[in-house]
């Protein structure tokens, strides 16, 4: 069992080392974020995004697409969060670039579908 723990303590350490952003979480401006994000992926499948409760630089996420609803506690920073295997970055005022990571279920492969999303306030 303690092998166990040192295995999940060494792999917590490298993956917590490995963050690539230096820069500090600071407050963000709530209005560039607030609200409800829509788009859709290249094969027409649509998504909602909606951000509420920012204080600082951190805010609630409810994300939408066909039966997969997520909802999770972020942290904002450099213009962007995750949630889940998805990763949601402002690019100018009302516009945000969607990156969302898919599995194939039939081959186990994985791709990166990339959209862009619209804020309406």
């Amino acid at each position: 069992m303690a092998d166990v723990f040192s295995i999940l303590s060494a792999n917590y350490k490298t993956v917590g080392m490995a963050v690539p952003s230096k820069t500090p979480y600071v407050p963000v401006d709530p209005k560039l974020y607030q609200g409800d994000w829509t788009g859709k992926y290249a094969n027409n499948k649509s998504f909602k995004i909606s951000v509420s409760n920012i204080t600082g630089f951190r805010a609630k996420v409810h994300y939408q697409s066909g039966s997969t609803n997520k909802y999770a506690d972020v942290l904002i920073r450099d213009n962007a969060f995750r949630i889940g295997d998805l990763k949601f970055m402002v690019t100018k005022e009302g516009t945000a670039v969607i990156k969302n990571v898919v599995t194939d279920p039939a081959t186990g492969g994985t791709m990166l579908d990339t959209a862009y999303a619209k804020q309406s306030k």
